[in-house]
């Protein structure tokens, strides 16, 4: 069965629970291949591997661009606050973001910038957090 990116929400902690940080255009993998260790001898016809440590460049969100929601994100990366995030994939009847296609969580630093447009175009902005923690999946 398939299931549609609709309902997929960008979240950030604040006090006790998460809230909807932003809505997003676009949301990248949550997780990345581990980088693979050589471990062919002379003896080997072919090349054997083990599995190294995951390797990830920080985690790219897309968003429309509104000036409110790039002030705050500016504030936080301008302050360097680490955020704890989250990515819930479902949400409610009512709407309500829930997660209940699954929840990932992470902590990070959030940059975020305008991108380029063109004619006839939405503009748009990257978020760009720096992970300090591993994104893991929240099984509840």
């Amino acid at each position: 069965m398939a299931i549609s990116t609709y309902q997929t929400y960008l979240m950030k902690k604040t006090g006790n629970a998460f809230a909807k940080a932003l809505d997003i255009t676009e949301y990248p993998d949550m997780g990345s291949d581990p980088n693979l260790l050589p471990t062919t001898t002379l003896s080997d016809r072919m090349e054997t591997h083990i599995f190294g440590i995951i390797t990830n460049d920080g985690v790219v969100f897309a968003a429309n661009y509104d000036w409110a929601t790039y002030q705050s994100l500016k504030e936080l990366e301008n302050a360097n606050t680490e955020v704890e995030w989250a990515l819930y994939v479902g949400a409610n009847s009512s709407g309500e973001p829930d997660g209940h296609d699954g929840k990932f969580t992470w902590k990070g630093y959030p940059h975020v910038h305008l991108t380029g447009g063109g004619v006839n175009e939405v503009r748009s902005m990257r978020i760009l957090i720096a992970n300090t923690t591993e994104i893991k999946e929240i099984t509840e």
